[in-house]
């Protein structure tokens, strides 16, 4: 008789057919909303530092910001291996500084420079800790501050998130279709 073993594991990037960054990227973005995810950011990041507070949010949202904002960071990395093949570059437009957030001209220009420079820093387990200790020091009282930089890591993941929607939104902008009058006749 065979023995037959239930895997009770997450079958999450398990399947057969694998799922790309950018699919990740734009189920993230079907899940969470841009502005309500970097305040939300922020706000971790705030209660964090802060010696004798705790943040006031449910401890279940902040568990599933967390492990949205691991997937989002492995999206990122998949996005960053296969960027040869994504090509996002757009001519240069006239944009106001509000637009750009925390982007410069050139990753405003090119988003996949932002992910480039931030996982030759940073590693995905460096971030995977730096999110881990940010929502650990958010949730309760602690006498000791966390003991890396976690300003560094936090503009990465605030220049990914605006670099990542840029992504999306480019991927999702299709040229108009030309009207018959401008194609050409069939003979």
């Amino acid at each position: 008789m065979k023995k037959i073993r239930t895997d009770y594991q997450s079958t999450f990037g398990k399947s057969p057919k694998k799922n790309s960054g950018v699919q990740l990227m734009e189920t993230f973005f079907q899940l969470n909303d841009l502005a309500a995810t970097k305040e939300l950011l922020n706000t971790i990041m705030n209660y964090a530092v802060k010696r004798n507070s705790w943040i006031k949010e449910d401890p279940s949202v902040i568990y599933h910001f967390h492990q949205a904002m691991r997937s989002f960071m492995r999206a990122g990395y998949f996005i960053m291996l296969k960027e040869k093949k994504l090509a996002v570059n757009t001519q240069w437009e006239d944009v106001s500084p509000q637009a750009l957030g925390l982007l410069t001209e050139k990753e405003y220009q090119n988003p996949m420079l932002v992910f480039k420079k931030a996982f030759r820093e940073y590693s995905i387990k460096e971030f995977d800790y730096f999110i881990s200790g940010m929502v650990y020091f958010s949730l309760g009282i602690y006498d000791n501050l966390p003991e890396r930089n976690m300003i560094n890591p936090y503009i990465h993941l605030t220049k990914m998130l605006d670099a990542a929607y840029l992504i999306i939104e480019r991927k999702n902008i299709k040229p108009a279709p030309q009207s018959r009058e401008t194609l050409p006749a069939k003979k």
